[in-house]
């Protein structure tokens, strides 16, 4: 959520960010209007809680007479203490519901607009020339490595096998990705696929993608789509000591999202399904790192797309198409042949202190004060980049090269060849 301070010191950058996403900017002022109801229900709340001591005080010294009418005024304080206290309730949690409503507040310098209007910053790599190109299912088919068939069969539309080589590839994705992200520093977790809803919420994830969660209603638990839940829910209520730099984490975990919007091409193979792994890194730092520690993250990303040797392409993503959380994402976009086009293989998203005001994670500053860090996220590997791995690499006769880097998880073996 964000800072009510700035909030009451500028609302009309806050407007400004709401008009960039295409957001409504009434719901600034009624954030504005909550949080003054709430000072003031807790202003009177206090106030008459203090005459409350003060008269507890004064009667045991009173007369007779004053007495009388002090009891009396005591007991109509207890009536409006208990009054006042519920009113303040009430504008704690209409303030909340306020706030939680309110997107984080976008950086200079982020594109306006929607989906289509991300800024394009570089492309890396050169397109490769393919005669009718096949796509990754028909690849993927011929070499045994991806099984949609037996997926939907197993567990309905849009489920999968990876088996033989496709499962390799996959496994040696991720390790790379783990084992770059160690050499990096980022400690490296496996993290729960089941969190509360606390960490969802506070991660911003039951907002307006709440449609694409699972939830296990039994439970009261929810599927994470993304590590990042429970990596920036790991120190909830806590204070870090970051007087050694940021706290990096990089979270290999199985993922689900309903994927309720998806359509046409977007359902064949593996580009949008219900369950998938990836390797998410996650960083805690000062504020004032934050935009550094983005540029960091993507620089990982950019070094793993160089790993796999496929094109791609750099874009600073539209305020609309942020998220509520984010206050900047890059993606780094890789190029399918079949499609002719670039799709996304990862995000990365400074967070600044949205989610840690929401989870209430803290840092010390120089003079020991508490003040709430930033978090960023960003992905390394997941199973969405078999799809341009695949195809990029394919050969007229139906085999794939493998990646130099890969060739070591897959036996060895610089060519695929299909199986007949």
């Amino acid at each position: 959520m964000i800072d009510l301070r700035l909030l009451r010191e500028d609302p009309e950058l806050i407007r400004a960010s709401q008009r960039l996403r295409g957001e409504p900017t009434e719901l600034v002022d009624d954030l504005l209007r909550a949080d003054e109801e709430r000072r003031a229900a807790t202003q009177r709340f206090e106030a008459l809680r203090a005459e409350q001591r003060s008269l507890s005080k004064l009667v045991p010294k009173a007369s007779p007479d004053e007495r009388a009418s002090l009891l009396a005024r005591t007991k109509e304080l207890a009536a409006e203490v208990k009054a006042a206290e519920a009113a303040t309730g009430t504008a704690d949690d209409a303030l909340r519901q306020a706030h939680l409503a309110v997107p984080n507040v976008v950086q200079d310098g982020v594109p306006a607009g929607g989906e289509d209007d991300f800024i394009v910053l570089r492309e890396v790599g050169d397109r490769p020339a393919i005669d009718n190109p096949k796509d990754h299912l028909e690849i993927g088919e011929a070499l045994k490595a991806i099984d949609t068939e037996r997926g939907a069969k197993v567990s309905g539309s849009r489920f999968y096998f990876l088996t033989g080589v496709g499962a390799l590839l996959q496994l040696g994705m991720l390790q790379m990705a783990i084992a770059q992200a160690v050499e990096y520093g980022l400690v490296p977790s496996i993290t729960p696929s089941l969190v509360k809803p606390e960490s969802m919420e506070g991660t911003g994830f039951l907002g307006a993608h709440a449609s694409e969660v699972y939830r296990l209603e039994a439970d009261d638990l929810y599927l994470v789509g993304t590590s990042e839940v429970a990596l920036a829910a790991y120190h909830s209520n806590e204070i870090l000591n970051l007087t050694g730099g940021a706290a990096r984490y990089a979270g290999w975990s199985s993922c689900y999202r309903r994927e309720a919007g998806s359509y046409g091409k977007d359902v064949r193979g593996i580009l949008r399904v219900h369950q998938f792994d990836k390797v998410e890194m996650f960083s805690f730092c000062r504020p004032e790192e934050a935009a550094d520690e983005h540029l960091r993250l993507l620089a990982m990303q950019e070094e793993m797309l160089a790993k796999v040797e496929i094109p791609y392409r750099v874009i600073d993503v539209a305020a609309g198409d942020l998220g509520s959380s984010a206050a900047r994402k890059f993606d780094c976009e890789a190029w399918v042949p079949s499609q002719g086009r670039y799709r996304e293989v990862t995000s990365t998203s400074n967070c600044t202190t949205f989610q840690a005001r929401r989870l209430n994670i803290r840092y010390r500053d120089a003079d020991g004060k508490p003040q709430t860090v930033a978090t960023l996220n960003g992905t390394l590997a997941t199973t969405r980049w078999l799809i341009p791995i695949l195809e990029n690499h394919q050969q007229p006769d139906g085999s794939v090269r493998v990646p130099k880097a890969l060739q070591p998880y897959v036996g060895g073996r610089d060519i695929l060849e299909p199986v007949r």
